[in-house]
């Protein structure tokens, strides 16, 4: 990104905050059924334009829509115009991501999944320090800038194979007011040396359209959480921890990642936590083929902890 439009999304993000905007992305489906209600055509106040994607008029948007072609996130739809980025809050902070509906090959995705990876991480990881720390494929920064923002990390790293989604963390967090290094990279290839803490959210479902934020590969979108632990019993120094929040899909009552997942993890080198976070999400995709054996898609939170000292 250059530094113009990176200092044009900062002030942009600054003056929506400003504002007291507060808005909470549901599921792709509960915001479609939302969109589609009667006298929800179009926007009338920031959290329409910013939050629900919806087209609005230029009043509508006020000083806010010069802000908006400022940062080259801007489109006309017809009379109308609609924004292409979204504005989520957690935490206290606000995070840009990529407008409704997520189509594009490189769309950066903030959702009720995102809620529950930094709720889970800081409910799993200690207070205590940890001098190196990344966030693998970190979207829009909101999993590592959480946990930093509450855990004592030395050295922060954000990494995505998507620059745009490198992009909007860079922004997110110069406007929380951290300073993170970013890192293009396919998981842990392109950074160097241990860490002490290992955080991942992967994209976990079976996707035809091979979006990069929701494609986990393989038939039912297990591979990229895998290959996350292969990697990582590598790279995790050592009483380093690797948490990973991701999806789990039960066919006839087992859990096929967790037991992929024991078979990685050596039991004499690592201790493993394994919890269900959420029974059931994300059921409208059980009537998808790839899913025609899949009982229910469980969110699950993994921790192991390298126990060499």
């Amino acid at each position: 990104m250059e530094p113009k439009s990176q200092s044009a999304l900062m002030t942009l993000l600054r003056t929506v905050a400003e504002t007291g905007y507060e808005f909470v992305p549901p599921t792709p489906e509960t915001h479609r059924r939302v969109n589609a209600r009667p006298g929800n055509e179009e926007a009338c106040d920031l959290r329409g334009i910013f939050g629900w994607s919806r087209p609005f008029r230029r009043e509508t948007a006020g000083d806010v829509f010069d802000l908006l072609r400022n940062a080259d996130a801007l489109e006309a739809t017809g009379a109308l115009w609609k924004s292409r980025l979204r504005i989520a809050t957690l935490g206290g902070q606000h995070y840009f991501h990529s407008a409704f509906p997520t189509t594009q090959a490189d769309a950066v995705f903030f959702g009720p999944d995102t809620y529950r990876f930094v709720r889970a991480a800081l409910a799993a990881i200690p207070d205590r320090i940890f001098p190196r720390a990344v966030d693998l494929g970190c979207g829009g920064g909101a999993g590592g800038l959480s946990v930093a923002d509450a855990r004592a990390i030395g050295e922060l790293w954000l990494s995505d194979i998507n620059p745009t989604a490198l992009a909007l963390a860079g922004t997110n967090a110069a406007h929380a007011g951290q300073s993170p290094h970013l890192a293009e990279s396919d998981l842990l290839t392109a950074l160097d040396g241990p860490f002490d803490l290992i955080l991942a959210n992967p994209p976990y479902m079976a996707d035809p359209a091979r979006r990069t934020y929701r494609d986990g590969g393989g038939a039912l979108g297990l591979e990229l959480g895998l290959r996350i632990l292969r990697e990582g019993v590598a790279r995790l120094a050592p009483g380093g921890i690797l948490f990973l929040y991701t999806g789990a899909p039960i066919v006839s009552g087992i859990d096929s990642f967790r037991a992929a997942a024991e078979q990685i993890l050596p039991a004499d080198r690592f201790s493993l936590e394994y919890s269900e976070i959420d029974p059931d999400v994300f059921g409208e995709e059980l009537d998808r083929p790839a899913y025609r054996e899949v009982e229910r898609i469980a969110a699950i939170a993994l921790k192991f902890t390298n126990q060499r000292a």
